[in-house]
């Protein structure tokens, strides 16, 4: 288990944001709430980098839209 540390950060959030973290937090603490949020955007933008890198490196090679496909197939039987 990873164990959370206390950083002192300044982040400007927005206001419309906090209450809506504020709002979909259900039972676990803001903190617990922001930290669950920012790994999924994390994750997110993790897997569009490498679904950018696939398309570029596949649609540079022959028949690179068959084999596209094939590895999206394949990376999707991973998951």
């Amino acid at each position: 288990m990873v164990t959370a540390t206390r950083t002192t950060k300044s982040l400007s959030r927005e206001k419309d944001l906090l209450r809506e973290v504020e709002r979909t937090r259900g039972g676990v603490s803001t903190s617990e709430r922001v930290n669950a949020l920012l790994k999924t955007a994390l994750e997110i933008e993790r897997r569009r980098g490498l679904a950018t890198e696939t398309e570029i490196f596949f649609g540079s090679a022959p028949d690179g839209e068959r084999l596209f496909r094939a590895a999206i197939r394949s990376l999707a039987r991973e998951d």
